[in-house]
Protein backbone atom coordinates (compact mmCIF):
# COMPACT_ATOMS: atom_id res chain seq x y z
CA UNK A 1 0.00 0.00 0.00
CA UNK A 2 0.95 3.53 -0.79
CA UNK A 3 1.03 5.47 2.40
CA UNK A 4 -0.59 9.14 2.21
CA UNK A 5 -0.07 11.96 4.77
CA UNK A 6 -3.31 14.13 5.57
CA UNK A 7 -2.01 17.48 7.41
CA UNK A 8 -4.58 18.34 9.78
CA UNK A 9 -7.33 16.33 11.56
CA UNK A 10 -10.33 19.12 10.84
CA UNK A 11 -13.85 16.98 9.21
CA UNK A 12 -11.92 17.45 5.69
CA UNK A 13 -8.88 16.07 6.69
CA UNK A 14 -10.84 13.30 8.34
CA UNK A 15 -12.74 12.43 5.46
CA UNK A 16 -10.00 12.58 2.99
CA UNK A 17 -8.42 9.90 5.21
CA UNK A 18 -11.39 7.78 5.30
CA UNK A 19 -11.82 7.81 1.48
CA UNK A 20 -8.20 7.12 0.87
CA UNK A 21 -7.83 4.41 3.64
CA UNK A 22 -11.09 2.81 2.57
CA UNK A 23 -9.45 2.78 -1.37
CA UNK A 24 -6.32 0.65 -0.06
CA UNK A 25 -3.99 3.76 0.87
CA UNK A 26 -2.01 3.17 4.38
CA UNK A 27 -3.17 6.98 5.53
CA UNK A 28 -1.15 8.88 8.58
CA UNK A 29 -3.20 12.56 9.63
CA UNK A 30 -0.85 15.14 11.52
CA UNK A 31 -2.76 17.64 13.73
CA UNK A 32 -0.15 20.55 15.80
CA UNK A 33 -2.85 19.94 18.87
CA UNK A 34 -3.31 17.94 21.45
CA UNK A 35 -7.11 17.08 20.16
CA UNK A 36 -8.75 16.61 16.84
CA UNK A 37 -11.75 18.71 15.33
CA UNK A 38 -10.00 22.52 13.68
CA UNK A 39 -12.89 24.21 13.30
CA UNK A 40 -15.54 21.59 14.81
CA UNK A 41 -13.78 21.39 18.53
CA UNK A 42 -16.18 21.46 22.02
CA UNK A 43 -14.37 22.47 25.18
CA UNK A 44 -15.33 23.92 28.18
CA UNK A 45 -14.26 27.60 27.55
CA UNK A 46 -15.91 29.56 30.66
CA UNK A 47 -16.87 26.78 34.04
CA UNK A 48 -16.88 22.97 34.55
CA UNK A 49 -20.00 21.64 32.79
CA UNK A 50 -20.52 24.19 30.36
CA UNK A 51 -19.65 22.95 27.06
CA UNK A 52 -18.70 25.40 24.14
CA UNK A 53 -18.45 25.43 20.34
CA UNK A 54 -14.96 26.56 19.62
CA UNK A 55 -16.11 27.06 15.97
CA UNK A 56 -18.64 25.63 14.13
CA UNK A 57 -21.93 25.18 16.06
CA UNK A 58 -24.78 24.81 13.85
CA UNK A 59 -24.70 21.84 11.04
CA UNK A 60 -27.10 21.65 8.19
CA UNK A 61 -24.57 21.36 5.79
CA UNK A 62 -23.17 18.04 7.77
CA UNK A 63 -26.67 16.57 8.17
CA UNK A 64 -26.76 16.73 4.72
CA UNK A 65 -23.87 15.67 3.64
CA UNK A 66 -23.73 12.87 0.90
CA UNK A 67 -20.51 11.84 2.32
CA UNK A 68 -21.22 12.13 5.87
CA UNK A 69 -24.84 10.59 5.20
CA UNK A 70 -22.36 7.43 3.21
CA UNK A 71 -20.92 6.33 6.91
CA UNK A 72 -22.28 5.03 9.95
CA UNK A 73 -21.60 8.01 12.11
CA UNK A 74 -24.59 6.66 14.71
CA UNK A 75 -22.92 3.49 15.04
CA UNK A 76 -19.98 5.75 16.27
CA UNK A 77 -21.61 8.19 18.72
CA UNK A 78 -23.01 11.01 16.47
CA UNK A 79 -26.35 12.00 16.93
CA UNK A 80 -28.11 15.23 15.53
CA UNK A 81 -30.44 17.24 17.27
CA UNK A 82 -33.46 19.32 16.00
CA UNK A 83 -34.29 22.15 17.55
CA UNK A 84 -38.49 22.80 17.70
CA UNK A 85 -37.79 26.03 15.82
CA UNK A 86 -34.57 26.25 12.84
CA UNK A 87 -34.50 29.64 12.61
CA UNK A 88 -35.61 32.87 14.41
CA UNK A 89 -34.65 36.76 13.62
CA UNK A 90 -36.19 38.98 16.33
CA UNK A 91 -37.33 42.50 15.49
CA UNK A 92 -37.75 45.44 17.83
CA UNK A 93 -40.94 45.24 19.34
CA UNK A 94 -41.17 41.43 20.77
CA UNK A 95 -42.10 40.15 17.45
CA UNK A 96 -39.65 37.72 15.41
CA UNK A 97 -39.64 36.56 11.35
CA UNK A 98 -39.22 32.59 11.79
CA UNK A 99 -38.72 29.64 9.36
CA UNK A 100 -40.16 26.43 10.76
CA UNK A 101 -39.21 22.85 9.52
CA UNK A 102 -42.46 23.28 7.41
CA UNK A 103 -42.52 25.53 4.41
CA UNK A 104 -46.07 25.91 4.51
CA UNK A 105 -46.07 26.97 7.62
CA UNK A 106 -43.25 29.37 7.29
CA UNK A 107 -45.15 30.74 3.98
CA UNK A 108 -48.07 31.11 5.99
CA UNK A 109 -46.05 33.29 8.79
CA UNK A 110 -44.73 35.65 5.72
CA UNK A 111 -47.70 36.82 4.68
CA UNK A 112 -47.94 38.30 1.04
CA UNK A 113 -43.89 37.42 0.54
CA UNK A 114 -45.51 33.52 1.29
CA UNK A 115 -46.10 32.68 -2.33
CA UNK A 116 -43.12 33.88 -3.27
CA UNK A 117 -41.15 31.77 -0.23
CA UNK A 118 -43.09 28.91 -1.61
CA UNK A 119 -41.66 29.28 -5.22
CA UNK A 120 -38.15 29.76 -4.40
CA UNK A 121 -37.46 27.97 -1.80
CA UNK A 122 -40.12 25.20 -1.43
CA UNK A 123 -39.43 24.04 -4.80
CA UNK A 124 -35.14 24.07 -3.73
CA UNK A 125 -36.26 22.23 -0.78
CA UNK A 126 -39.24 19.83 -2.26
CA UNK A 127 -36.21 19.05 -5.35
CA UNK A 128 -32.97 19.07 -3.12
CA UNK A 129 -31.66 15.48 -4.03
CA UNK A 130 -31.48 17.09 -7.70
CA UNK A 131 -29.37 20.12 -6.69
CA UNK A 132 -27.49 18.56 -3.88
CA UNK A 133 -24.79 17.58 -6.54
CA UNK A 134 -24.18 20.89 -7.03
CA UNK A 135 -24.14 22.28 -4.12
CA UNK A 136 -21.17 20.27 -2.65
CA UNK A 137 -18.95 19.65 -6.27
CA UNK A 138 -16.86 21.38 -7.49
CA UNK A 139 -18.31 24.08 -9.94
CA UNK A 140 -16.61 23.28 -13.19
CA UNK A 141 -18.38 20.15 -14.54
CA UNK A 142 -21.76 19.45 -16.20
CA UNK A 143 -24.13 18.95 -13.43
CA UNK A 144 -26.62 15.94 -13.70
CA UNK A 145 -30.00 17.78 -13.37
CA UNK A 146 -28.83 21.53 -15.30
CA UNK A 147 -33.04 22.33 -15.02
CA UNK A 148 -33.24 21.72 -11.39
CA UNK A 149 -30.63 24.12 -10.79
CA UNK A 150 -31.71 26.91 -13.07
CA UNK A 151 -33.68 28.52 -10.91
CA UNK A 152 -31.36 28.35 -8.14
CA UNK A 153 -28.71 30.52 -10.22
CA UNK A 154 -31.34 32.85 -12.04
CA UNK A 155 -32.50 33.74 -8.26
CA UNK A 156 -29.23 33.43 -7.02
CA UNK A 157 -26.24 34.99 -8.71
CA UNK A 158 -28.45 38.56 -7.53
CA UNK A 159 -27.19 40.39 -4.87
CA UNK A 160 -29.51 40.12 -1.72
CA UNK A 161 -29.61 43.80 -1.54
CA UNK A 162 -31.23 43.66 -5.29
CA UNK A 163 -33.60 40.51 -4.57
CA UNK A 164 -34.80 42.01 -1.41
CA UNK A 165 -36.93 44.25 -3.95
CA UNK A 166 -39.21 41.64 -4.56
CA UNK A 167 -40.49 41.01 -0.83
CA UNK A 168 -43.33 43.49 0.63
CA UNK A 169 -42.55 42.40 4.24
CA UNK A 170 -40.44 43.25 6.78
CA UNK A 171 -40.27 39.73 8.02
CA UNK A 172 -39.25 38.72 4.60
CA UNK A 173 -36.43 41.65 3.48
CA UNK A 174 -35.35 40.64 7.68
CA UNK A 175 -34.41 36.98 6.78
CA UNK A 176 -33.11 37.54 3.47
CA UNK A 177 -30.65 39.82 4.60
CA UNK A 178 -29.81 37.40 7.98
CA UNK A 179 -29.71 34.39 5.48
CA UNK A 180 -27.33 36.25 3.23
CA UNK A 181 -25.09 37.64 5.67
CA UNK A 182 -23.85 33.92 6.42
CA UNK A 183 -21.73 35.12 3.75
CA UNK A 184 -19.12 37.89 5.05
CA UNK A 185 -19.90 40.21 2.12
CA UNK A 186 -21.47 43.07 1.32
CA UNK A 187 -25.12 42.35 0.58
CA UNK A 188 -24.92 44.36 -2.68
CA UNK A 189 -22.34 41.96 -3.85
CA UNK A 190 -23.38 39.04 -6.29
CA UNK A 191 -24.08 35.23 -5.12
CA UNK A 192 -25.27 35.82 -1.67
CA UNK A 193 -28.56 35.38 -2.24
CA UNK A 194 -28.03 31.72 -3.85
CA UNK A 195 -26.21 31.14 -0.49
CA UNK A 196 -29.18 32.36 1.38
CA UNK A 197 -32.08 30.24 -0.77
CA UNK A 198 -29.53 27.14 0.32
CA UNK A 199 -29.29 27.84 3.68
CA UNK A 200 -33.07 27.98 4.21
CA UNK A 201 -34.22 25.53 1.65
CA UNK A 202 -31.76 23.42 4.42
CA UNK A 203 -34.27 24.66 7.50
CA UNK A 204 -37.12 22.10 5.76
CA UNK A 205 -34.12 19.05 4.50
CA UNK A 206 -32.26 18.58 7.88
CA UNK A 207 -34.08 21.02 10.62
CA UNK A 208 -30.52 22.99 11.22
CA UNK A 209 -29.17 20.45 13.70
CA UNK A 210 -26.90 20.59 16.48
CA UNK A 211 -24.62 17.66 17.82
CA UNK A 212 -25.29 16.34 20.80
CA UNK A 213 -22.36 17.30 23.18
CA UNK A 214 -21.19 19.28 21.22
CA UNK A 215 -19.53 19.34 17.41
CA UNK A 216 -16.43 17.58 18.71
CA UNK A 217 -18.74 14.74 18.32
CA UNK A 218 -18.79 15.21 14.72
CA UNK A 219 -15.11 14.54 14.28
CA UNK A 220 -14.99 12.37 16.92
CA UNK A 221 -17.40 10.24 14.99
CA UNK A 222 -15.13 10.19 11.60
CA UNK A 223 -11.87 9.64 13.80
CA UNK A 224 -13.38 6.37 15.12
CA UNK A 225 -14.37 5.25 11.47
CA UNK A 226 -10.87 5.78 10.27
CA UNK A 227 -9.34 4.34 13.08
CA UNK A 228 -11.24 1.05 13.08
CA UNK A 229 -10.10 0.74 9.24
CA UNK A 230 -7.16 1.14 10.48
CA UNK A 231 -5.85 4.64 10.17
CA UNK A 232 -3.37 6.49 12.27
CA UNK A 233 -3.55 9.59 14.06
CA UNK A 234 -0.59 11.52 15.43
CA UNK A 235 -1.58 14.35 17.64
CA UNK A 236 1.52 17.24 18.76
CA UNK A 237 2.52 17.02 15.56
CA UNK A 238 2.88 20.34 14.46
CA UNK A 239 3.88 20.36 10.63
CA UNK A 240 5.85 22.97 9.09
CA UNK A 241 7.94 21.51 6.62
CA UNK A 242 7.22 18.48 4.84
CA UNK A 243 10.48 17.10 6.21
CA UNK A 244 9.11 17.48 9.26
CA UNK A 245 7.05 14.05 9.22
CA UNK A 246 8.10 10.59 7.61
CA UNK A 247 9.37 11.14 2.79
CA UNK A 248 5.57 10.66 1.31
CA UNK A 249 4.74 10.57 -2.41
CA UNK A 250 1.23 12.11 -1.97
CA UNK A 251 -0.15 14.67 0.68
CA UNK A 252 -3.52 15.63 1.39
CA UNK A 253 -3.62 19.42 3.32
CA UNK A 254 -6.57 20.22 5.00
CA UNK A 255 -5.30 23.89 5.74
CA UNK A 256 -5.35 27.15 4.43
CA UNK A 257 -3.53 27.79 0.84
CA UNK A 258 -1.09 30.08 2.48
CA UNK A 259 -0.28 27.27 5.06
CA UNK A 260 -0.24 24.44 2.09
CA UNK A 261 2.28 26.59 0.35
CA UNK A 262 4.84 27.29 3.28
CA UNK A 263 4.72 23.86 4.85
CA UNK A 264 4.76 22.46 0.70
CA UNK A 265 7.93 24.67 0.01
CA UNK A 266 10.12 23.24 -3.14
CA UNK A 267 7.41 20.97 -3.94
CA UNK A 268 5.20 23.07 -5.08
CA UNK A 269 6.53 24.43 -7.97
CA UNK A 270 7.61 28.58 -7.90
CA UNK A 271 4.60 30.13 -9.54
CA UNK A 272 1.94 28.21 -7.95
CA UNK A 273 3.91 28.64 -4.56
CA UNK A 274 3.66 32.53 -4.81
CA UNK A 275 0.17 32.24 -6.32
CA UNK A 276 -1.18 30.40 -3.08
CA UNK A 277 1.21 32.40 -0.83
CA UNK A 278 -0.89 35.74 -2.06
CA UNK A 279 -4.36 34.02 -1.23
CA UNK A 280 -6.41 36.90 0.03
CA UNK A 281 -8.53 36.18 2.90
CA UNK A 282 -11.78 38.01 4.07
CA UNK A 283 -13.05 39.83 7.08
CA UNK A 284 -12.68 38.10 10.43
CA UNK A 285 -14.98 37.58 13.38
CA UNK A 286 -15.25 38.40 17.10
CA UNK A 287 -17.20 35.29 18.91
CA UNK A 288 -18.42 35.40 22.59
CA UNK A 289 -19.19 32.48 23.98
CA UNK A 290 -21.70 32.89 27.50
CA UNK A 291 -22.59 30.49 30.49
CA UNK A 292 -26.06 31.77 31.73
CA UNK A 293 -28.07 30.99 34.85
CA UNK A 294 -31.00 30.38 32.69
CA UNK A 295 -32.32 30.21 29.96
CA UNK A 296 -32.44 33.68 27.06
CA UNK A 297 -35.10 35.85 27.77
CA UNK A 298 -36.25 36.52 24.17
CA UNK A 299 -39.15 39.25 24.01
CA UNK A 300 -40.72 37.26 21.37
CA UNK A 301 -41.72 33.53 22.14
CA UNK A 302 -40.79 31.66 19.53
CA UNK A 303 -37.01 33.10 19.85
CA UNK A 304 -37.18 30.73 22.95
CA UNK A 305 -37.65 27.56 20.92
CA UNK A 306 -35.45 28.27 18.28
CA UNK A 307 -31.94 26.73 18.06
CA UNK A 308 -30.13 29.63 15.82
CA UNK A 309 -31.09 33.59 15.80
CA UNK A 310 -30.34 36.16 13.69
CA UNK A 311 -29.97 39.68 15.70
CA UNK A 312 -29.78 42.47 13.40
CA UNK A 313 -32.93 44.17 13.09
CA UNK A 314 -33.55 45.13 9.49
CA UNK A 315 -32.32 44.70 6.45
CA UNK A 316 -31.11 47.72 6.34
CA UNK A 317 -29.24 47.16 9.60
CA UNK A 318 -27.99 44.53 8.46
CA UNK A 319 -26.81 45.33 5.42
CA UNK A 320 -24.92 48.39 7.28
CA UNK A 321 -22.99 46.66 9.21
CA UNK A 322 -21.96 44.20 6.93
CA UNK A 323 -20.23 46.48 4.91
CA UNK A 324 -18.99 48.47 7.33
CA UNK A 325 -16.71 45.60 7.94
CA UNK A 326 -16.11 44.83 4.80
CA UNK A 327 -14.49 48.50 4.54
CA UNK A 328 -12.44 47.83 7.37
CA UNK A 329 -14.40 50.03 9.81
CA UNK A 330 -15.86 47.93 12.80
CA UNK A 331 -19.65 47.92 13.39
CA UNK A 332 -21.68 49.50 16.15
CA UNK A 333 -24.53 47.28 15.41
CA UNK A 334 -23.45 44.34 14.43
CA UNK A 335 -25.07 41.47 12.77
CA UNK A 336 -24.87 38.79 15.47
CA UNK A 337 -25.70 35.06 14.26
CA UNK A 338 -26.23 33.10 17.85
CA UNK A 339 -26.85 29.63 18.36
CA UNK A 340 -28.59 28.47 22.05
CA UNK A 341 -27.60 24.30 21.49
CA UNK A 342 -29.52 23.76 25.83
CA UNK A 343 -32.75 24.42 23.72
CA UNK A 344 -32.06 20.69 22.44
CA UNK A 345 -29.18 19.41 24.13
CA UNK A 346 -29.17 20.32 27.70
CA UNK A 347 -26.62 17.73 28.17
CA UNK A 348 -23.84 20.97 27.14
CA UNK A 349 -24.79 22.37 31.08
CA UNK A 350 -25.58 21.67 34.56
CA UNK A 351 -29.07 21.29 35.19
CA UNK A 352 -30.86 24.34 34.74
CA UNK A 353 -28.06 26.60 32.74
CA UNK A 354 -27.64 27.11 29.37
CA UNK A 355 -24.60 28.06 26.68
CA UNK A 356 -25.09 31.17 24.11
CA UNK A 357 -23.01 30.99 21.08
CA UNK A 358 -22.01 34.26 19.44
CA UNK A 359 -20.16 36.11 16.68
CA UNK A 360 -20.13 39.16 14.56
CA UNK A 361 -18.04 40.37 11.16
CA UNK A 362 -15.57 42.56 12.03
CA UNK A 363 -12.60 44.03 10.03
CA UNK A 364 -9.72 40.92 9.51
CA UNK A 365 -7.45 41.14 12.20
CA UNK A 366 -9.26 43.77 14.63
CA UNK A 367 -8.20 44.20 17.53
CA UNK A 368 -11.38 45.50 18.70
CA UNK A 369 -13.33 44.21 21.45
CA UNK A 370 -16.72 43.32 20.67
CA UNK A 371 -17.82 42.32 23.58
CA UNK A 372 -20.07 45.24 24.91
CA UNK A 373 -21.47 45.40 20.86
CA UNK A 374 -22.76 41.79 21.10
CA UNK A 375 -24.21 41.86 24.04
CA UNK A 376 -25.92 44.87 23.47
CA UNK A 377 -27.60 43.19 20.55
CA UNK A 378 -29.22 40.58 22.90
CA UNK A 379 -29.85 42.35 25.07
CA UNK A 380 -31.98 44.38 22.70
CA UNK A 381 -34.09 41.37 22.15
CA UNK A 382 -33.99 39.52 25.21
CA UNK A 383 -34.28 42.27 27.91
CA UNK A 384 -32.21 41.17 31.53
CA UNK A 385 -30.42 39.06 29.29
CA UNK A 386 -26.96 40.55 31.40
CA UNK A 387 -28.39 39.58 34.64
CA UNK A 388 -28.25 35.70 33.61
CA UNK A 389 -24.27 36.10 32.61
CA UNK A 390 -22.53 33.52 34.85
CA UNK A 391 -19.45 34.16 32.83
CA UNK A 392 -18.08 34.56 29.19
CA UNK A 393 -15.19 34.21 26.62
CA UNK A 394 -14.45 36.43 24.20
CA UNK A 395 -12.10 35.42 21.20
CA UNK A 396 -11.11 38.21 18.67
CA UNK A 397 -9.29 37.61 14.90
CA UNK A 398 -5.99 37.11 16.62
CA UNK A 399 -7.20 34.32 18.93
CA UNK A 400 -8.70 32.57 16.30
CA UNK A 401 -5.36 32.25 14.35
CA UNK A 402 -3.51 31.55 17.20
CA UNK A 403 -5.24 28.57 18.04
CA UNK A 404 -6.37 27.39 14.44
CA UNK A 405 -3.44 28.89 11.92
CA UNK A 406 -6.34 28.08 8.71
CA UNK A 407 -8.33 31.17 10.50
CA UNK A 408 -6.66 34.08 8.64
CA UNK A 409 -7.12 37.33 10.69
CA UNK A 410 -10.46 35.30 12.20
CA UNK A 411 -11.64 34.49 8.52
CA UNK A 412 -14.14 31.43 9.42
CA UNK A 413 -14.94 31.33 5.52
CA UNK A 414 -11.76 30.15 4.38
CA UNK A 415 -10.86 33.04 1.92
CA UNK A 416 -13.28 35.85 0.41
CA UNK A 417 -16.22 35.01 -0.66
CA UNK A 418 -16.84 38.40 -3.66
CA UNK A 419 -16.56 37.99 -7.41
CA UNK A 420 -17.63 34.04 -6.55
CA UNK A 421 -14.63 33.50 -5.33
CA UNK A 422 -16.72 30.85 -3.10
CA UNK A 423 -17.57 28.50 -6.71
CA UNK A 424 -13.83 29.32 -8.30
CA UNK A 425 -11.33 28.69 -5.51
CA UNK A 426 -8.64 28.43 -4.51
CA UNK A 427 -8.10 29.51 -8.51
CA UNK A 428 -10.34 28.68 -11.40
CA UNK A 429 -9.38 25.42 -12.14
CA UNK A 430 -11.41 21.85 -13.80
CA UNK A 431 -9.26 20.60 -10.67
CA UNK A 432 -8.94 22.97 -7.84
CA UNK A 433 -7.76 20.31 -5.26
CA UNK A 434 -4.41 19.17 -7.25
CA UNK A 435 -2.08 21.70 -6.48
CA UNK A 436 1.27 20.33 -7.13
CA UNK A 437 3.01 17.08 -8.40
CA UNK A 438 1.35 15.26 -5.64
CA UNK A 439 0.17 17.49 -3.41
CA UNK A 440 -3.92 17.76 -2.95
CA UNK A 441 -5.56 20.86 -0.87
CA UNK A 442 -8.68 19.87 0.95
CA UNK A 443 -10.00 22.66 2.79
CA UNK A 444 -12.83 24.94 3.08
CA UNK A 445 -10.78 26.99 0.30
CA UNK A 446 -11.58 24.75 -2.03
CA UNK A 447 -15.18 23.59 -3.34
CA UNK A 448 -17.59 23.64 -1.78
CA UNK A 449 -16.61 26.03 1.05
CA UNK A 450 -16.80 26.63 4.62
CA UNK A 451 -18.68 24.35 6.68
CA UNK A 452 -18.86 20.97 8.62
CA UNK A 453 -19.64 18.47 6.18
CA UNK A 454 -16.17 17.15 4.59
CA UNK A 455 -16.73 17.57 1.03
CA UNK A 456 -13.78 19.18 0.15
CA UNK A 457 -11.76 16.28 1.79
CA UNK A 458 -13.98 13.75 0.23
CA UNK A 459 -13.39 15.71 -3.54
CA UNK A 460 -9.43 16.20 -2.66
CA UNK A 461 -9.31 12.24 -2.11
CA UNK A 462 -11.22 11.44 -5.08
CA UNK A 463 -9.07 13.60 -7.20
CA UNK A 464 -6.02 12.12 -5.67
CA UNK A 465 -7.26 8.64 -6.43
CA UNK A 466 -8.15 9.36 -9.89
CA UNK A 467 -4.97 10.82 -10.87
CA UNK A 468 -3.14 7.68 -9.61
CA UNK A 469 -0.99 9.05 -7.00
Amino acid sequence: MSTVAIIGAGPNGLAAAIVLQAAGRSVVVYERLDTIGGAATTQELTLPGFRHDLGAAVHPLGAASPFFQSLPLAQHGLAWLRPEIPLAHPLDGGTAAVLHHSVGVTSELLDEDGPLYQRAVGSLAQGWDLIAEAVFGPVLRIPSHPLALAGLGIRGLRPASVAQGSLRTTQGRALLAGLAAHTPMPLSKPGNTAVALVLAALVHVTGWPVAKGGSQAIVDALASVFREMGGLIETNRYVRDLDDISPVGTVVFDTGPRAMATIAGERLPARARRRYRLYRHGPGVFKVDFALDGPVPWSAPDCRKAGTLHLGGTSEEIAEAERASWDGVVPDRPFVIASQPTVTDPSRAPVGKHVLWTYCHVPAGSPFDMTEAIERQVERFAPGFRNLIIDRHATGPADLEAWNPNLVGGDIAGGRTDQLRMLFRPRLSRSPYHVGPGLYLGSSATPPGPGVHGMAGFHAAQTLLSNGD
